[in-house]
């Protein structure tokens, strides 16, 4: 058994003094003792809160985080800005000679930097499944165990979500050649599952799910099939699927078949709480309470859905609602959970010109609220027993260390990590009850 112990920790009970911490042999929490005796348990100098869940990764766009930021020849002339559409084709060509140990190389050094900044789970929306031409590898399943040798090297928890993906647009037209690389049809896609599957069984540090990529991706038809071909292993897995990312795809979408992304969503599949919507960011209000009253997760990437320019999700209304969110680190032009939280709240100040948007009530830690928020959320999207401090869980937790101020309260010490991080660090990440951070 291990056994830690800490001055603080943040329980879903709230904050705790004094508590021992016990984990058994697999890396699963057993006892959260409050008020406890340190004995010969390993003392962590810092307040723990659960790890962070990051619930959207495409783990190659690592390489690219920083190299995109050039403006484009027609920029500043009429409809010729820069925007998530010309962003994709510079992503498509950094793919063109991207290979397997490429893939493994870029992954490695990503997840060992989310896990030295307080990650300690990572849900891989993975799409480049075949080589540059289009061809299948040898092995169908090549470059998803190549991200699962990542993880496990650097010592991550993962939930792998293999990518259905077959058409070019909405109504199934046709991929373009650019897209060769991520493409199946459904007998395929199953196939892959199962040649996956027995990569799972056992393991409490992974879980696989899918994710259609988009309902521009995968028409309606091909959708049910995709979570068909789970279901035949795993009727509980999750599913994730970017949804109303950008103005243009709910135009798009709502040229072909009347319905905005989310209404065709809802009306081709069960939404429910093994769902998780990533983006999710342009929504009617009737489409916002929806996703709010199934139970599925809206899947938040702050940081990168500023990069490219795609808007602002209506946070604020939608906790009203008594959503459920978490949030990812996505195309990686940032790798730390407090700054995804800064951008949440601080987005929502922005445009509606007041503070604490996000918080749970009169009085509350906006920090502790939204922490304690993405841990329930991104474990559940991510399908595993992980996002809290409590017996049955895993014993995935961060130590944030004050080397700067008064750590009398730790509350405060979790808002300024988030909102004002000098002298706020993380001193330790461990996953599965084994220090894996910071590097």
């Amino acid at each position: 058994m291990k056994r830690w112990f800490a001055p603080w920790a943040l329980t879903p009970d709230g904050w705790l003094r004094d508590v021992l911490l016990e984990a058994d042999a697999d890396g699963t929490l057993t006892g959260v003792t409050a008020d406890a005796a340190a004995g010969d348990a390993e003392r962590l100098d810092g307040a723990v809160v659960p790890g962070v869940p990051n619930l959207h990764s495409h783990a190659f766009q690592f390489a690219l985080a920083g190299r995109a930021e050039r403006a484009g020849p027609d920029h500043g002339a009429p409809g010729g800005d820069d925007s998530f559409w010309t962003w994709r084709e510079a992503m498509y060509g950094f793919l063109a000679a991207l290979d397997p140990d490429g893939i493994e190389a870029i992954a490695t050094r990503l997840y060992r930097a989310m896990l030295a900044r307080g990650y300690t789970a990572v849900g891989e929306f993975h799409y480049v499944h075949h080589a540059p031409g289009g061809q299948p590898y040898a092995d169908p399943a090549e470059t998803s165990r190549r991200l699962l040798r990542a993880a496990e090297t650097a010592g991550i928890g993962i939930t792998l979500l293999p990518v259905y993906y077959e058409d070019g647009g909405f109504g199934g037209a046709p991929a373009g050649e650019r897209q060769r690389r991520f493409l199946h049809d459904p007998d395929g896609f199953a196939r892959l599952l199962q040649a996956l599957a027995p990569e799972f069984a056992g393991r409490a540090d992974r879980r696989l799910g899918i994710a259609p990529h988009s309902l521009r991706a995968a028409r309606p038809d091909r959708l049910q099939a995709a979570v068909a071909a789970l279901d035949a292993l795993d009727p509980t897995a999750p599913v994730h699927i970017h949804v109303a990312e950008q103005p243009k795809e709910v135009e798009d979408c709502l040229a072909w078949c009347g319905r905005r992304p989310v209404e065709l969503l809802f009306d081709t599949a069960a939404v429910d709480r093994r769902w998780c919507l990533v983006h999710a960011t342009h929504l009617s209000d009737a489409e916002r309470r929806a996703i709010a009253g199934s139970g599925a997760v809206a899947g938040l990437c702050p940081t990168t859905e500023a990069n490219l320019g795609d808007g602002l999700f209506p946070a604020g209304a939608y906790l009203d609602d008594g959503g459920a969110i978490g949030i990812g680190s996505d195309s990686h032009v940032c790798i730390d959970p407090a700054e995804e939280l800064r951008w949440l709240e601080n987005g929502q100040r922005l445009v509606t010109g007041r503070r604490t948007v996000l918080a749970d009530g009169p009085g509350a830690s906006v920090g502790v609220g939204l922490l304690q928020r993405v841990c329930r959320g991104g474990a559940a999207a991510l399908g595993r027993a992980i996002g809290a401090i409590e017996a049955g869980r895993r014993a995935d937790f961060v130590v944030l260390a004050d080397d700067g101020g008064d750590a009398q309260d730790p509350s405060v010490l979790v808002d300024r990590w988030i909102f004002a991080p000098a002298g706020v660090r993380v001193a330790a990440t461990v996953v599965g009850g084994r220090t894996r951070g910071p590097a």
